[in-house]
């Protein structure tokens, strides 16, 4: 029952995390136009920063949802060993896997949010040539969202696994027939 509970909040936590990835791929800034100020200084005015703290938030519940999986499966690493057979290696996999998953969605998610903020601040150029009014490529987030997206399905993996933990090992009393 604490595994299914486990699994749901995991899962839901990557599913708000892989949301919130598509919205800030949706409400990523453009360069609206290249103004010029009081000084003569030209500039560009960006769209909103909206998708800078949806990546934010992303990135925020996607670290929330991995760490509660690891605190649940205790790293692999922690407690008793695994009870050996297929299982094992399954969870293993996954593990690895959701791991490397996470790791890529949440450079994707920071790369995006940090060079869409860059982008939406003003910054004049005290040169004479006009600004060069870059914008985030198109598909950083959607590239946080697809790997978000793996990593919610992993977790589901190593979690339900858990409770196939060895048991600790016994003493075997010796049997009367072996000491007639």
């Amino acid at each position: 029952m604490a595994s299914i509970i486990i699994i749901a909040v995991v899962f839901v936590l990557d599913v708000l995390a892989f949301v919130l990835a598509i919205g800030a791929e949706r409400r990523r800034s453009y360069v609206t136009y290249v103004n010029v100020d009081t000084y003569g200084r030209a500039y560009c005015v960006y769209s909103s920063d909206a998708s800078t703290a949806y990546g934010v938030s992303a990135l925020l519940l996607l670290l929330a949802g991995q760490a509660v999986a690891m605190v649940a499966t205790r790293c692999f690493c922690c407690g008793r060993a695994l009870s050996p057979g297929r299982w094992r290696a399954w969870s293993g996999i996954c593990f690895v896997v959701c791991c490397i998953t996470f790791v890529i969605a949440e450079l994707c998610l920071l790369a995006g949010s940090v060079r869409n903020a860059y982008h939406t601040k003003y910054i004049p150029r005290p040169s004479d040539s006009p600004p060069s009014c870059a914008m985030l490529r198109k598909g950083v987030f959607a590239a946080g969202a697809a790997f978000t997206f793996l990593t919610a399905l992993f977790p589901s993996c190593t979690t339900s696994s858990t409770p196939g933990r060895a048991p600790p090992p016994t003493r075997r009393r010796p049997s009367s027939a072996a000491s007639a």
